[in-house]
């Protein structure tokens, strides 16, 4: 997600093409999609998406994992790599404030029993009393995940921007998520700060970092070709590399919170502020359901 429109699509669909497992990226906007009309050039059909997974909620949980399979779009020829296309209008949104923590289950199912790289493309970041916005966000998702990124530009504007949500972002995922440290910096390398430099201006570690590569992104985005070498281009190549850390930094998180520093006895510490209950396993029939019905995309790939 970003203060501001910095790259957030682009960036997470060049991670997801770089994956060398099978990946998928969720565009949950609530802002409304671009993919659709960008990377796929309306190829797909408002018939297809993330709205239709709230009205398939209203149906229950197996419903959502049925509806939730067969709405991903492959990318590739072998369809290891897919899409949920996201909402075709803004004013659908206010629908999906119930669906979110059902689907986040649903994403967690693919990462831990199928082995997916799950990426959500949060969009634009949105407060309310400081913290996420109900509705403008899907703060369940951001509050669930492993990691979450701010997207941010080399530039002192995006800076500016970036600083004010750091903050929020910070007491949201201590008080509602797994911890103030899974949230870091996606750099876009476009302007002349360094990584240093925004590291100490927003008081984050920069997690990852992409090239500035203009005529890879505008194909990335809908609005060029695709430019000569395009799996070995610069932009691609670091998007894997930058994949390749996230996914260590996320085990290194996972094995610090299963297996936490040995509290010497018979010493008894109060619950943390950020402390939640054990999330609920998901049901078998949603396993079952996800994950035998990837691998069906519904549009030629374009990769």
């Amino acid at each position: 997600m970003s203060a501001k429109s910095c790259g957030v699509t682009t960036s997470a669909l060049a991670m997801t093409l770089s994956s060398t497992r099978p990946s998928l990226l969720a565009e949950c906007d609530p802002a409304g999609g671009t993919l659709r009309a960008g990377f796929f050039q309306s190829q797909i059909t408002a018939g297809t998406g993330l709205y239709h997974l709230a009205v398939a909620e209203r149906a229950g949980e197996d419903a959502l994992a049925q509806a939730f399979a067969s709405h991903l779009v492959g990318i590739d020829a072998s369809s290891h790599r897919q899409v949920l296309p996201g909402l075709t209008d803004p004013a659908q949104a206010p629908a999906l404030a119930r669906t979110w923590p059902a689907l986040a289950q649903v994403m967690r199912v693919l990462s831990d029993e199928g082995g997916y790289d799950v990426v959500i493309d949060a969009g634009r970041l949105a407060l309310e009393s400081g913290r996420l916005h109900s509705t403008l966000t899907p703060a369940p998702l951001l509050q669930g995940a492993d990691l979450v990124l701010l997207v941010v530009r080399g530039t002192d504007q995006s800076l500016a921007l970036a600083r004010h949500m750091a903050e929020p972002l910070r007491n949201e995922l201590t008080e509602r998520g797994t911890g103030a440290d899974a949230l870091g910096v996606l750099l876009v390398e476009d302007g002349p700060r360094r990584a240093h430099e925004v590291s100490e201006a927003l008081r984050l570690p920069v997690m990852a970092a992409l090239p500035w590569e203009p005529d890879t992104a505008a194909y990335l985005a809908g609005t060029g070709r695709a430019p000569r070498g395009l799996k070995k281009s610069a932009l691609l190549s670091s998007a894997r590399t930058a994949l390749g850390h996230l996914q260590a930094a996320a085990s290194r998180r996972a094995l610090h919170q299963q297996y936490p520093p040995t509290i010497p006895a018979p010493a008894v510490l109060p619950a943390p502020t950020g402390s939640r209950a054990p999330a609920p396993q998901a049901p078998v029939q949603q396993v079952a359901g996800v994950l035998q019905r990837l691998g069906q995309g519904r549009v030629e790939p374009r990769v």
